[in-house]
């Protein structure tokens, strides 16, 4: 996939972003600025644990941690970048309110970073977007419109941006990717000698951001990316060796549905991952309702497939070495759970005994 894992210590990713199409200025994302982040956003989120997992580090012959970002604010990682992004904002950015496009944890992340800061927040959302993500949304304050697809979604959020209005993007701002990177040094605070990390890609903001800590501090460590197939944008770039929108996507991991990952995370991953690997859906289902029935965690499919991710690395871990799981989302509701069940059936008793 052309991925590469040679990142110096005091690599600094630079990038030009341009604006308005009109001026143009950089954008960074290095361990400084997500040392920053963390800073600014500290008293806005919660620092969510990263906890040692009896059951999963007898199953895969190590010690296996999760880390419960399915704890946070919203149910998932997303209030870190929009928290992040929109403290930057000056006050006349903030009366002109911030627009957002998403399939879900990004849009309840702004509705409730929004409302905490008493800036008003517009979502746009496809149609696929599961109902409890939109009645969250709604409920925290923040206005919804639907369009048919992600691409009609962004074109549409170009336009209210050419109204005054401030872009939270979910992935592709270095200002939302620093704030995703905080769950890096709270993993380090928690198993200070880890060895590996496990972590869902859909645009690559949370990769990058948790990559661009944990390869500064730590360069030995192994970054293991994950996606879906029918959600695999990020390792179908790294295949073509550039970020290509993929078309319509065909995963049941909705909140992976990024038809394109982003500039910024794309130049980050593919130098400082060891793999992104591609697990089927039955994969990543099987994997929710293991854990559901083992450790009482009831996660997406969208986190839940870095668990199918370790059993395909099982053989490059050992009693000597530290993996962490991130669980980046929680927000499945019990319709779904139940359909997926159905979707996807499977001997429970059989999937227990690997």
């Amino acid at each position: 996939m052309g991925i590469t894992n040679d990142m110096p210590a005091d690599e600094v990713w630079t990038f030009e972003k341009v604006s308005g199409g009109k001026r143009r200025h950089s954008d960074a994302v290095c361990v400084e600025r997500v040392r920053d982040a963390a800073i600014t956003i500290a008293d806005y989120i919660k620092k969510t644990p990263t906890l040692r997992e009896y059951h999963l580090s007898e199953r895969f012959g190590t010690n296996f941690y999760l880390k419960h970002e399915i704890l946070q604010y919203t149910g998932a990682f997303k209030v870190r970048g929009a928290f992040n992004k929109m403290l930057s904002l000056t006050l006349r950015e903030r009366k002109r309110g911030v627009v957002a496009v998403s399939g879900g944890n990004h849009a309840q992340a702004v509705a409730f970073a929004a409302r905490r800061l008493g800036i008003k927040a517009l979502t746009l959302m496809p149609e696929f977007t599961p109902e409890n993500y939109v009645r969250e949304t709604l409920r925290l304050g923040a206005e919804v419109r639907k369009f048919r697809t992600l691409t009609d979604a962004f074109a549409a959020a170009d336009k209210y941006v050419e109204k005054g209005m401030t872009m939270i993007h979910p992935f592709d701002d270095a200002h939302v990717v620093c704030g995703q990177g905080t769950i890096g040094f709270e993993i380090l605070r928690d198993v200070p000698n880890v060895t590996d990390v496990i972590v869902s890609i859909g645009g690559g903001g949370l990769a990058a951001g948790i990559s661009t800590v944990l390869k500064s501090i730590r360069p030995e460590i192994n970054i293991w990316g994950v996606e879906t197939k029918g959600a695999d944008s990020m390792s179908k770039a790294l295949d073509a060796g550039k970020p290509f929108d993929i078309g319509e996507m065909t995963s049941i991991a909705r909140t992976l549905g990024a038809t394109r990952v982003g500039k910024i995370p794309f130049e980050v991953v593919r130098k400082t991952l060891a793999d992104v690997l591609v697990v089927d859906d039955a994969e990543a289902v099987r994997e929710l309702f293991l854990l559901l029935d083992k450790s009482k965690i009831l996660t997406e499919p969208a986190a839940s497939c870095t668990l199918a991710a370790a059993e395909r690395l099982k053989d490059e871990f050992g009693p000597e070495r530290h993996v962490v799981a991130v669980l980046c989302g929680g927000n499945l509701a019990i319709e779904d759970l139940l359909n997926l069940r159905e979707e996807y059936p499977f001997d429970l008793r059989v999937a227990a005994a690997v």
